[in-house]
């Protein structure tokens, strides 16, 4: 064998030997973009940011169109988006001036100010719902060039960074169009929000690909996303991902076999507890535990007798064991409530709120709401409390003026719609029964729920929930001003105060973040008190992730489901 003949065989005995298995190893490693593919339990109705407000449609939506200003993670505090810089506020005219960075839409047109002044006189002009109060009390908006915005408000409004200024942006190039034609419309609004989008004109970090109905919606990384390479937080904004892959899964089964397989890498809801102990045993997951900004409670039609007094509204308090509702119905994963801030929204969560019936004992709740009620002029036919000061089983409780206490119905969703809430509702009419109110858990449908309560308002009480509340707590405000005590308003129960209203009004009025900040501790701390609600609890949120396949989640109020996470994530090594 010639010499030449030798050295061409060693060298495909090295192609063999050291380049393929190098070949085969870069085919198997992930890309520095590979995709990310993540389960969602419903397929988004709409990609029309204007009516999207299905959690499965914000979902999607949020990335594409993006606001002027956003929440950093970890500290909430609000920081510059599309926008450079603050607001330039001047109190004494009520203006303020915007300033925009040079950024461009997915076709490399420039975001300017005329985008901004369009979509928020679109959400004005047609009384966007969920956008509209956001902008109701924006006297005039205005372009001074194509990087400043003018904003002139009517007066000063606390919302006005946090909701008016979070608000997205849309392309006015690409919907001048159809907001003419929904002009000429009989029912403009409705003609808008029908506007079927079928290619978003994106400024976020995605651009949309495709949507197979009934199967998935693929989105790919944006190359003009104005924050890549940015500093938030410690960390650089990527995203470090080729595109999304989002698919639909009818139950959490389905969804948990697919993360199991690999057809997944992350289920975008939380999981419930029996499905967890496979996944944290398992070093391919990683099970993140974080807390929720939400609230579930039991409210009262304030309306009327019992509940219009405020005695029997905390008696009830003191006899709901909360402790027991998180650990034996949410099995520990979760945490009482004892406000309607939850404690994860830090900066604005008092502490310092009145905690019912907290380390007492059954005897002890019993005997303390007994007490309340006689206090309050209540009389039983047989009290709860006997001469020897033993608890027994209570007959025939009347109300001050004398008349008897009528039964009460505890309306709460099935449980095979929420089973923590129809189970909530069963102890709390055993709780109540136990100093003689005669009250009956009732599951019912939430829209005959909700037909009841916001619509006849016709009932006792109700259990319901908050699942996701803003950061910014004007929410607050609204849930118990009387003005809210309206047909479909966020004040249900009927309940008044002027004291409240008046300092709820202020709080509205307050741009000063750390004066409303001791207002709004002051209405926590008042209405807890009051308890037209009654905080009862708020779960986890727990999700479970391929670690094996992705890192850098950023673990936040409301679970690893956020934007920066899909800004920080990266294939695994």
């Amino acid at each position: 064998m010639g010499i030449g003949k030798m050295c061409r065989r060693f060298y495909r005995l090295c192609f063999i030997f050291i380049l393929v298995p190098l070949f085969l190893w870069v085919a198997i490693t992930p890309s520095h973009g590979a995709g990310i593919k993540i389960g969602m339990k419903d397929e988004p109705k709409t990609l029309n940011p204007f009516r999207a407000s299905d959690t499965w449609s914000r979902k999607v939506v949020t990335r594409f169109f993006e606001p002027l200003y956003t929440r950093e993670p970890k500290t909430h505090k609000i920081i510059p988006w599309l926008a450079e810089g603050y607001p330039e506020y001047d109190e004494a005219t009520n203006t303020a001036i915007v300033r925009l960075k040079r950024t461009k839409w997915e076709d490399g047109s420039p975001l300017t100010a005329h985008d901004v002044v369009f979509t928020g006189s679109v959400i004005r002009e047609f009384k966007v719902p969920r956008y509209y109060a956001r902008w109701r009390f924006i006297k005039e908006i205005e372009a001074l060039d194509d990087y400043r915005v003018k904003f002139v408000l009517e007066r000063p409004m606390a919302i006005f960074l946090p909701r008016t200024l979070m608000t997205f942006i849309v392309q006015k190039k690409k919907w001048e169009p159809v907001v003419t034609a929904a002009r000429k419309a009989e029912k403009p609004l409705r003609c808008l929000l029908a506007h079927e989008v079928k290619q978003p004109m994106s400024c976020g970090a995605f651009t949309f690909v495709k949507w197979a109905r009934g199967a998935y919606i693929r989105i790919e990384r944006n190359e003009n996303f104005f924050a890549t390479g940015m500093e938030i937080g410690g960390k650089k904004v990527g995203p470090y991902v080729d595109g999304v892959l989002f698919k639909f899964y009818g139950s959490m089964d389905s969804a948990i076999l697919a993360l199991k397989k690999g057809d997944i890498d992350y289920y975008w809801a939380s999981i419930q507890a029996g499905y967890l102990k496979d996944l944290e045993g398992d070093r391919r997951f990683k099970v993140f535990k974080n807390d929720k900004n939400g609230v579930y409670y039991l409210a009262f039609n304030v309306r009327k007798s019992p509940f219009s007094d405020k005695a029997f509204r905390q008696a009830v308090a003191y006899l709901i064991d909360k402790d027991f509702i998180v650990i034996r119905v949410l099995q520990n994963e979760g945490q009482r409530m004892d406000n309607i801030i939850p404690p994860g929204n830090g900066y604005w969560h008092n502490p310092d709120t009145p905690k019912f019936g907290q380390g007492m004992k059954r005897k002890e709740r019993i005997k303390k709401a007994y007490e309340i009620l006689k206090a309050a002029g209540y009389t039983w036919g047989k009290p709860p409390i006997n001469a020897k000061g033993k608890v027994v089983r209570a007959e025939g409780l009347k109300m001050p003026d004398g008349r008897e206490v009528p039964p009460l119905d505890i309306l709460t969703p099935p449980a095979d719609y929420d089973p923590h809430r129809a189970m909530a509702g069963m102890l709390v009419q055993q709780w109540l029964r136990g100093v003689g109110i005669p009250a009956s858990s009732k599951p019912s449908s939430f829209g005959s729920i909700t037909q009841q309560v916001k619509v006849k308002r016709k009932f006792d009480a109700f259990i319901l929930g908050w699942g996701r509340l803003g950061i910014d707590p004007d929410y607050l405000r609204t849930f118990f001003h009387s003005r809210e005590d309206r047909l479909y308003g966020r004040n249900p129960m009927g309940y008044h105060n002027g004291w409240y209203d008046n300092i709820a009004d202020e709080s509205a009025a307050t741009m000063d973040e750390t004066k409303r900040r001791e207002l709004i501790f002051k209405m926590q701390k008042f209405i807890v008190e009051e308890a037209p609600y009654i905080p009862l609890y708020v779960p986890y949120v727990v999700e479970a992730c391929r670690v094996d396949r992705f890192t850098g989640w950023n673990e936040d109020l409301d679970g690893v489901g956020n934007r920066w996470s899909l800004f920080f994530i990266k294939p695994a090594q």
